[in-house]
């Protein structure tokens, strides 16, 4: 063992002298060091054999089998087909509606009132717009996959932000078939026990336009070159919603122009901020945050078609 003895200076505030330098304060300081031997018992020297090239293995990569990225559809997708179920459904839902529309009509002329029901129907009409604003902006913002009953519908749309083009793929029935259901087991009783003029004239437009409504959503994502020239004039006339006004929804901060029948109510409503009011009423009273108010995910973030994709059009 070897002591190193070394002496400090420091400054020293005590008796100092009335001096332009600083005092000096002497301090020793003992350090101490010690030496070990080696272990004499030397290491056996180990030759391991060099590193060997893999060769390339023709098994699936473990990352590749735990893959769980979702992908668009594919051209002829089933889920974009129709099937017998969904027919069915979309056929019990027309008929619901053309029977209320039907006992409207032959009511009227009975009771020879005319103005009233179409009124009503104009009325019915302009509600549904309202209505499936509301609904999109709640299945927007609110729940997820595994909501009870909404479920399917939540995830179905917040997919539609990634893949909007895909609803263009969709075969008639497949888009329409969830809403049948709905207005089927609506309208029917109604068509039972009701007579009015109005009330079925009210029934008919209002149901109808709902069920519909995905039908006029779709016809939003097209292009205007193969959409059918009656589909064109009638967005072109503000009777459906038409491609400028919902692909303003699509861009950030997907928070606006909600309603997808004829987007006659999106203007008063993003100007005044009613669902934007609504929001915060539900955000303070119970804590529910809406999507809106997140930076856009790559859930959000709309993804455009493939060379592979347009051809399979």
């Amino acid at each position: 063992m070897a002591i190193l003895t070394q002496t400090k200076f420091f400054p020293s505030s005590i008796n100092q002298l009335h001096t332009s330098h600083s005092l000096i304060r002497r301090t020793r300081v003992h350090c101490s060091a010690a030496t070990t031997k080696a272990n004499p018992a030397a290491e056996r020297l180990v030759l391991k054999p060099p590193l060997q090239l893999l060769e390339p293995s023709h098994s699936p990569s473990p990352a590749l089998l735990t893959d769980t990225t979702i992908r668009p559809p594919q051209p002829n997708d089933p889920s974009l087909l129709s099937t017998w179920s969904h027919r069915a459904w979309v056929a019990s839902g027309c008929t619901t509606v053309l029977v209320s529309l039907a006992k409207s009509v032959t009511c009227a002329a009975d009771s020879h009132i005319w103005l009233e029901p179409i009124l009503a129907g104009l009325v019915g009409y302009v509600l549904a717009d309202l209505g499936s604003g509301v609904y999109h902006w709640g299945i927007d913002n609110y729940g997820g996959a595994s909501t009870p009953i909404f479920g399917p519908q939540i995830e179905a749309f917040q997919g539609h932000h990634k893949w909007p083009w895909t609803i263009t793929r969709r075969q008639f029935s497949n888009n329409l078939h969830a809403l049948a259901r709905v207005v089927t087991f609506f309208v029917l009783p109604i068509d039972l026990v009701c007579d009015d003029p109005v009330v079925n004239g009210f029934v008919a437009v209002c149901s109808g336009s709902i069920m519909f409504s995905q039908q006029f959503h779709a016809w939003a994502h097209g292009t205007k070159s193969r959409l059918p020239p009656v589909v064109v004039a009638l967005q072109d006339l503000g009777v459906l919603v038409s491609r400028p006004q919902h692909a303003a929804h699509h861009r950030q901060p997907y928070n606006n122009n909600y309603c997808i029948v004829s987007g006659v109510w999106n203007e008063l409503l993003d100007q005044q901020k009613v669902f934007e009011a609504l929001e915060m009423v539900l955000f303070l009273k119970l804590g529910l945050r809406p999507r809106s108010w997140s930076e856009p995910s790559s859930e959000w973030i709309e993804e455009t078609e493939t060379a592979s994709q347009l051809q399979g059009q």
